[in-house]
């Protein structure tokens, strides 16, 4: 920092002498009684500039040692002045770290699902050229498409996740209609993997964005049906207590491994079945419970391996969902 630069920010001090000399002199020339001396006058106004100048130029050596210190862990030496403001450009500093660690690391996980997803798109794409150079079944076709249609849609919703606040609309959703056209919609894989379904869902009511919730439970709806074998049986039930609105989503499929429980909800955590069983971004149960959570509801799981397996979503009714939008 040059002194002259410096001086710029010590404005205040230097009006407050130029004032104050100003009526010293006003005082001294009108003032009848007293001898116009101006050698008098000019020795008092070059000792209170050499005053000013020195505490000018003390109050620069404090900044430049400031800012010397600025990467200094020790304040010991420094004013309380500039102690403060080391102490204040150290947290600045700090916040800036952890904002850039946090965009950083989004990015990556941006990354790595890019990545992830365009391997596993991949795969139903080289068998669709591959069906094209024999007899086309329908079957397999469809299956396929919908593979295709569903890694589709897991990379639009990630993509919208952090602009959510700007793409929701909260109004009443009618969790029996919404579960029924989800039912519709898997019912060719239902009747492919002869999969019996039982529906004991009420007409309950909640408050929530049609679309998001409607991708929530497709996700946790597709999770049940892969990981259900042949001739099993998928429950979807609601149930209503004092405190919240619960959907319930069980099947007797392969079950979770105890030791992957905690993470099946970590963004790209694939786990035991979807390393041996079937191919998996582990990206599906993560962004329900993003979306969820972002709702004001949130999702838990339950599971006993080779056994059954057990989602619940749950919705507060103490929840106001404008008011966290707000937020």
């Amino acid at each position: 920092m040059r002194f002259l630069q410096f001086l710029k920010y010590e404005k205040p001090y230097i009006y407050l002498y130029i004032a104050g000399v100003f009526v010293v002199s006003i005082v001294f020339f009108t003032d009848p009684q007293s001898q116009s001396d101006w050698r008098t006058f000019f020795y008092g106004f070059l000792l209170s500039f050499l005053i000013l100048a020195a505490f000018l130029f003390y109050r620069f050596l404090q900044n430049i040692r400031a800012i010397q210190h600025i990467h200094n862990e020790s304040h010991e030496n420094l004013s309380l002045e500039a102690a403060f403001y080391q102490q204040l450009m150290e947290d600045m500093e700090r916040e800036h770290i952890r904002k850039l660690n946090h965009i950083q690391e989004k990015q990556k996980e941006y990354y790595d699902f890019i990545t992830s997803w365009f391997h596993e798109i991949k795969t139903p794409i080289s068998v669709l050229w591959l069906m094209q150079q024999t007899e086309i079944d329908a079957k397999s076709l469809r299956e396929e498409v919908s593979k295709i249609e569903h890694y589709v849609d897991q990379a639009l919703y990630y993509a919208k996740l952090d602009s959510f606040n700007q793409d929701y609309e909260i109004k009443n959703c009618h969790l029996e209609r919404m579960v029924k056209e989800l039912i519709k919609t898997h019912s060719k894989t239902f009747i492919a993997k002869k999969i019996r379904i039982n529906l004991h869902v009420q007409p309950v009511i909640v408050q929530s964005d049609s679309k998001w919730l409607q991708f929530i439970l497709n996700q946790l709806i597709t999770n049940s049906l892969k990981y259900t074998e042949e001739n099993g049986e998928i429950t979807i039930s609601t149930c209503e207590t004092l405190k919240e609105k619960q959907l319930i989503i069980q099947d007797n499929g392969i079950g979770i491994e105890p030791k992957d429980l905690p993470r099946i909800f970590n963004r790209g955590f694939t786990g035991s079945n979807g390393r041996i069983h079937t191919k998996s971004t582990g990206i599906g149960l993560y962004l329900a419970q993003e979306l969820s959570n972002k709702l004001g509801h949130y999702i838990t799981c339950t599971s006993k391996l080779k056994s059954n397996t057990e989602f619940v979503v749950h919705f507060p009714k103490n929840y106001d969902a404008y008011l966290n939008m707000m937020k």
